[in-house]
Formats: structure tokens, sequence, C-alpha cells
């Protein structure tokens, strides 16, 4: 009788690699469903872009040298010039002040950097703190960057004008703090609507309410220069229990659609891990949330993405598009720019 044995083994061996492959493939679908059910929203349709992917599995931006950027390059606002994508990012050194890089790229992965910054602090609501995460948006031939100052006090959301991305003209705090109507701390994050609306400008931005919380709120411009809340209490409000119940930032400019205006966002919970959220409002009343995601659509998952300056944090601060994809540049562990890609929903 022929011995089996050597026959036997090798078919549970089989058996067994097939177990594993069916184990990753069921895995990898269920995260794809459950990613593609994030990205739909009731009464607004599909997002207009679909899931998300990693573009580089390293940085694209990271600390060099012993200087202005020497301890973290991150958060970054990106834009489009001449047929290549411009990046503004944070740049901080060994003794916490901030200040704002510049390199370009054409393939939006290999950046050339500039050996100087383009902003550093040098008024009372920037010095001793720095100027801090950028975002950028485009009106004809002019740029306007929304940043943080911060004079180790205060954190204020402040305005800077360009004609080329590299000399700004600085238009002051546009948002103060402890000012507001509930925002009553520290004001960041201008994200403004790239287009006019009823014959203003439009700017999602965060404030910091009473609690502690920080949320978004919005404000209203007829110059783009001058900005004033508009309404009494968030429009993005933090929500308990969920991914983002400590934190909701508005990140880039928003993207206008048919179906709304898409904010993308970054949620914090409660531990402080921040991860990817988007929201959408209806675009003849800004103030109205259609609809949010019920799940985070990116977060952190690299080692560069989990260990850093902070700890666990994806945030999405830069977007283009480019060809049928749009491009999201965000800073990982307040140390590193990555950058994640989607396709054009059609």
């Amino acid at each position: 009788m022929p011995d089996t044995t050597g026959y036997e083994k090798d078919r549970e061996l089989r058996n067994d690699r097939f177990k594993m492959i069916a184990a990753i493939h069921k895995r990898v679908l269920l995260q794809s469903v459950v990613f593609l059910l994030a990205l739909k929203f009731p009464g607004s349709g599909s997002l207009p872009f679909g899931a998300w992917r990693r573009v580089s599995e390293t940085p694209v931006i990271a600390p060099r040298g012993d200087g202005w950027e020497s301890a973290g390059t991150f958060n970054p606002a990106v834009v489009m010039r001449d047929g290549k994508i411009v990046m503004l990012y944070r740049a901080q050194d060994k003794g916490g002040i901030s200040r704002l890089g510049y390199a370009d790229s054409t393939d939006g992965v290999h950046f050339t950097r500039r050996d100087e910054p383009v902003l550093s602090p040098s008024t009372d609501y920037e010095k001793e703190g720095g100027v801090e995460d950028p975002r950028l948006v485009q009106f004809g031939d002019t740029y306007y960057l929304t940043y943080t100052g911060y004079n180790n006090k205060d954190a204020q959301l402040c305005l800077a004008t360009s004609k080329d991305l590299i000399h700004w003209e600085r238009k002051g705090v546009i948002i103060p703090a402890n000012k507001g109507n509930w925002n009553v701390k520290w004001t960041k994050s201008g994200a403004i609507v790239p287009e006019e609306i009823d014959g203003k400008y439009w700017m999602y931005f965060l404030g910091t309410s009473a609690d502690n919380k920080d949320q978004g709120g919005l404000a209203s411009s007829t110059d783009l220069l001058h900005w004033t809340e508009a309404t009494e209490m968030p429009v993005l409000p933090v929500r308990p229990g969920q991914f983002d119940s400590r934190v909701a930032e508005p990140g880039p400019a928003p993207i206008l659609t048919p179906n709304g205006i898409v904010l993308i966002y970054s949620g914090a919970d409660d531990k402080l891990v921040y991860r990817t959220g988007v929201a959408v409002y209806d675009r003849h009343d800004l103030r109205r949330l259609i609809s949010r995601s019920e799940k985070p659509i990116f977060a952190p998952e690299k080692e560069w993405e989990k260990v850093g300056q902070v700890p666990n944090v994806v945030f999405v601060e830069g977007m283009v598009q480019k060809g049928d994809k749009y491009l999201f540049y965000y800073g990982s562990a307040d140390t590193y720019v990555g950058v994640a890609e989607a396709l054009v929903s059609r």
C-alpha cells in the first residue's frame, strides 16, 4: 500500500494557504465596503471622490538640518501654479517656533524645497510662537493664505495675500481669540469657500468653546479681508462618543458640487487620535449641515503617522485636483507630510 503521508501533508498546507488567502480577501473586502459606506451621505448622493489610498509609503516632506525645519515639517497647504503643485508647510525648529516653508512638485510626490522660509513670525500676534497650519485659496491672480498666529499666549486666525506664493503681505487677525459668539477662546483653521455665493465670501473656521471643545464655525466677508461670524452656534459641532468627540476642525478649501459644499475636516476623539471626516453643507444656506460621515474615511496607520511630536495624527489641510484624481496632503504625528489620492467621482 503506497505511503500517502507526504501527499496528505501537502494537501493540508495548500488548504491552510487557501484559507489564509480567503481570510485576507474577506478582510480587505469588508474594509472596502465599510469605507465606501462611509463615503455615502443620505440626501446628498456620493462624494466627489472615491476611496482614499496612500500614494507614498513614506513621508514626502520630513524634518532636515539643525535650523528652522529641524523638529517638524507638517500640516501643509497646496495649490496649483504653472503646472506644479506648490506646498506651504508648517516647519518647526527645536525651540518650538513655527515658520512656513515652500516646496513644489511636478508629480505630487517628489518635492523641491526652498532653503529659507517664506513666512516667519514678526508681529506681536506671532512672536514667541510662530505662524502655523496654513490653508490656501486663489481668487483671480491673488492667493489668500489663512494661518494661525501664535504668540505663546493666544492662537488667532490670520490672513496674508500674495501674487507669487513667496512674498506675503499680512492683513492681520481676521477672527480674534476670546471675542466670539460661541468661540470664546482660540481661533484657527480658515477654510475659505473658493467661490462667491449670494454676494459674499464664506469661510469655515475653528473656534474653542467655553467647555474647551474645538468646533467648526462659519464667517462671511464682502471683500475677503474683513470677516464676521455668521452664526451664534457651531455649524460643525463635536459629537460625544464618536471619532470627532473632542475636535472638529475644518481642513482645506471646500469642494463645490451640485449636491452641496463638501468640507473635509479633522476629527479627534477624547484620546486626541486625529482622523479624517467629511461634512456636506447646503449651497444655498452654508449654515445648514446636510450630512456627515459617521465613520472616519482616513486614519493613522503607518508608523510615521503614529509616532512623532504628537502621536496618532493624520491632519488633512491641503488638496488639489490633478487630472482624474484628487491629491490630499496631510500632516502626520506633527512631524511629517504625507499624501493620499482618490479618483474623481463621475
